[in-house]
């Protein structure tokens, strides 16, 4: 099986809620309650494009996945400093695509001279259950994540109460003066 990492385009955007509805309606993954609105997707990716990268995976022409960047805060001192998301298709889950997205997402991260790169994942509060276990944190920790903090029952859904973790990984040297930070739109990526 061919696996394509390429950026996404708003055209992409119905194929990308599909594996994200999935998240919302069935795990405690995203936080989220509700799948959002079609229009509403599209605007988030245009935000996120301005400024970040968005990126899908493709396998044997199917899109399988796909991770981004956004702001970890929106103060200008932040903005070596960004938080990931990645989303892999149920069934595609277990084929490496999420090392691919993350190996790539990183690669351009670097390019635009960020620096610190976060994760926040929902976790169980206790034992695993049907709707979250610990395998995105471990993912991380495999892909030289660490954690550095852990916020606990900070998040309700299905009637259960779950923690969430930041894990952060330093993707390139802290200088003094630092390289501003390059847009993604402005990076000449093949």
């Amino acid at each position: 099986m061919e696996i394509k990492i390429r950026r996404v385009c708003i055209e992409d955007a119905e194929a990308i809620l599909d594996i994200y509805a999935y998240y919302v309606l069935h795990t405690a993954v995203t936080f989220e309650y509700e799948v959002p609105g079609l229009e509403e997707f599209r605007q988030r990716i245009r935000h996120t494009l301005e400024r970040y990268p968005y990126l899908l995976a493709e396998a044997d022409g199917r899109i399988t996945g796909y991770a981004y960047a956004g702001p970890f805060k929106e103060r200008a001192a932040y903005d070596w400093s960004i938080e990931t998301s990645i989303y892999i298709a149920e069934d595609a889950r277990g084929m490496g695509i999420g090392s691919l997205l993350l190996d790539a997402l990183e690669s351009i991260l670097r390019q635009q001279n960020i620096l610190n790169v976060n994760a926040c994942i929902g976790v169980p509060a206790g034992e695993e259950d049907e709707y979250l276990t610990f395998a995105s944190m471990k993912f991380h920790e495999k892909k030289g994540y660490r954690l550095v903090g852990t916020f606990h029952q900070c998040g309700y859904k299905f009637d259960r109460w779950y923690n969430m973790v930041w894990m952060e990984k330093m993707i390139g040297a802290h200088r003094s003066p630092q390289p501003s930070v390059i847009p993604f739109p402005d990076l000449r990526i093949e």
